[in-house]
């Protein structure tokens, strides 16, 4: 059965507001919620005395959760003003749809860009930019050090055994690397 088809998991909230996941027999938390949304698991919350489904509700109470949380804001102030002031006006109709499909957008946009990163970087992604990166910078530390041996406190290459050329070499061969991996970024 795809996972379209599936039916969506039953959570309950009773009036001590503990949520029960009927699927797993097991109390769940905002935060396992929140995880089961992001693996894609589909659920509905009722509410346990009264049948009302308050799923809206919930979702909108993980999301005030999140967005709490230091440095997982993604709501910037001037959309919730401007959200709040939709409500009774003539365009709420409208909002949902268009959100819904600005949403779908961006999440297909994220994906496409998700996959170009992966081809430019290969499979550790901006991870792996990440330490190519401070490879690099690693290299011209050395590199510098070299025509200035008093910055860092470090020897010159020659006080080394002039191991400074293969430093080069080396830091040249990934700078040129990188800027092939940007060039393929760029064109494709």
């Amino acid at each position: 059965m795809a996972d379209q088809e599936k039916e969506p998991i039953t959570i309950k909230k009773y009036a001590n507001r503990r949520l029960y996941n009927t699927g797993t027999s097991t109390y769940v938390t905002l935060e396992d919620l929140a995880a089961m949304v992001k693996a894609g698991e589909d659920f509905v919350v009722y509410d346990a005395k009264t049948g009302d489904d308050i799923t809206r509700s919930v979702l909108a109470q993980i999301i005030f959760e999140q967005e709490n949380k230091e440095g997982q804001s993604l709501l910037p102030i001037t959309f919730l003003r401007q959200l709040i002031r939709f409500y009774g006006d003539s365009m709420q109709m409208l909002v949902p749809r268009y959100l819904e499909q600005s949403i779908d957008t961006f999440t297909k946009e994220q994906g496409k860009f998700r996959e170009q990163m992966a081809q430019a970087f290969g499979a550790g992604g901006f991870g792996a930019m990440e330490d190519q990166v401070r490879r690099n910078m690693e290299m011209f530390e050395k590199a510098f050090a070299m025509f200035s041996p008093f910055a860092r406190g470090e020897k010159t290459a020659a006080g080394r055994g002039g191991a400074g050329g293969d430093d080069i070499d080396e830091l040249k061969r990934q700078l040129s690397e990188m800027q092939k991996r940007l060039d393929k970024m760029g064109g494709g």
